[in-house]
C-alpha cells in the first residue's frame, strides 16, 4: 500500500493505481491536477470548462491505466489528453455558436420583462414546450435547468441533482441543444 505522505515516482503510483490503492490516486491527482485544469484556461476557458476537462481526463487516465506503456511520461501524457479535449471544445463551441448567439437569446428574455408583444411570447413559449416535449427526459430536464429554472446552480450541483457525472454537462448540454434546434427547426416548416 502507498504511504500517501511519501511521494511515489509515476511508475510506482500508477502501479499502485492499478491494484486499486486510493492513496495512490489521490496522489496522482494531487500530483498533475493544477497541470491539467491550468491547459483549458491557457486557451482561455472559463474554469467550469477547465473543470469538465480536468474531469474527463483523468476518467480517460483511470480507464486507461492498464493500457498504459510508458508511466514514467505521465505528465506528458495528461497533457495531451486535456490539450485534445480542450480543442474538441473549441471546435464544438465554435459550432455551437450560432445557436447559443441567435436562438438562446430569444428564449431567455421570456422570463424577465422583454417588452415584446405577449402573444408573440405566448407562442414562442409554446413551441419551445412542444420542442422539449419531443426531446428524452434527461435532454429536457437538463436544459430546463440550465435555461428556464429561476436559480443558477453550478455544474456541480446540476450534475448531482441529474445523476450525471460532472464532465458530461457540458457535452450534453451541446447534444442537447442541437436535438432541441433540430425539433425546432422541423415544427417549424
Amino acid at each position: 500500500m502507498v504511504n500517501s505522505t511519501v511521494q511515489e515516482s509515476d511508475q510506482g503510483l500508477i502501479h499502485a493505481c492499478r491494484n486499486g490503492d486510493a492513496a495512490a490516486w489521490e496522489q496522482v491527482l494531487n500530483k498533475y491536477e493544477r497541470l491539467v485544469f491550468s491547459i483549458p484556461l491557457r486557451y482561455g476557458l472559463d474554469r467550469d470548462a477547465a473543470a469538465d476537462i480536468a474531469q474527463i481526463t483523468f476518467t480517460i487516465l483511470m480507464q486507461s491505466l492498464d493500457e498504459l506503456r510508458e508511466d514514467s511520461h505521465l505528465g506528458g501524457w495528461l497533457a495531451t489528453v486535456a490539450r485534445r479535449h480542450t480543442w474538441r471544445y473549441l471546435k464544438r463551441s465554435n459550432r455551437e455558436a450560432p445557436l447559443e448567439n441567435n436562438d438562446l437569446p430569444e428564449i431567455e428574455p421570456l422570463f424577465g420583462d422583454s417588452g415584446g408583444n405577449p402573444i408573440d411570447q405566448f407562442e414562442l413559449t409554446e413551441w419551445v414546450d412542444q420542442g422539449l416535449s419531443k426531446i428524452d427526459e434527461r435532454c429536457r430536464d437538463l436544459l430546463r435547468a440550465l435555461y428556464f429554472d429561476t436559480q443558477q446552480t453550478s455544474y456541480a450541483e446540476l450534475a448531482e441533482r441529474l445523476h450525471l457525472p460532472l464532465g458530461s454537462i457540458g457535452p450534453t448540454r451541446a447534444r442537447c441543444l442541437e436535438r432541441l434546434k433540430q425539433i425546432l427547426q422541423e415544427n417549424q416548416s
